[in-house]
């Protein structure tokens, strides 16, 4: 049931093959296993309910969840990183990964594992989620990391993280009105695939 980095790539060629910005994808990671999630290929994402996911278990039908990326550019920019939306679900259900059926497990990583414990799994709406067919610019590197656009924070009326921090971290951010980011999405007029890259 595992997937590996190796098995990925775009346009016809692996990850493994591709050099984009003059970096090589590194050896060490052409055979490891990955943990590929969300999964839009079946429109899952998983996490662990005690830790990262906890707010996840209280999703209910029509909820969102948006993904966000660090991109590496394919033209010289002002930065290292692109930080972009790459997809988003609405919620139709959160299920516990050990409830997952066996004829089910290959749909995310967290169902794929040998140990489940409290692994949980969302399953999203299919005519409204997926990965965007084109990514949404929404970062600048500011104060020393990489922040949501001062302009992009006022729209969307905030974020839970401090001034729109979205480097990696132990919590994933919220909306602070959920609403008015909707209104934001729904304008740039996003379009949705069910694959992954």
């Amino acid at each position: 049931m595992e997937t590996n980095f190796n098995e990925f790539g775009k346009h016809g060629e692996l990850f493994s093959h591709y050099h984009a910005c003059k970096i090589a994808f590194p050896a060490t990671l052409q055979s490891a296993r990955s943990h590929l999630d969300p999964d839009f290929s079946y429109l899952t994402y998983g996490d662990n309910a005690d830790a990262r996911g906890a707010r996840l278990t209280k999703l209910v039908q029509g909820d969102h969840i948006v993904f966000y990326a660090g991109l590496w550019p394919i033209r010289p920019c002002s930065h290292k990183l692109i930080y972009a939306i790459i997809g988003s679900y609405v919620v139709d259900h959160v299920i516990a990964a050990e409830a997952i059926s066996q004829d089910r497990w290959q749909e995310n990583a967290h169902s794929r594992k040998s140990t489940r414990g409290h692994d949980i799994v969302v399953r999203a709406i299919p005519e409204r989620s997926g990965r965007l067919t084109k990514c949404l610019p929404i970062g600048e590197y500011r104060d020393r990391a990489y922040r949501v656009r001062k302009d992009l924070l006022d729209d969307w009326g905030g974020l839970s993280a401090k001034d729109g921090f979205i480097q990696r971290s132990a919590v994933p951010p919220f909306f602070n009105h959920p609403d008015r980011f909707l209104k934001w999405y729904e304008a740039q007029g996003p379009q949705w695939i069910r694959k992954n890259n």
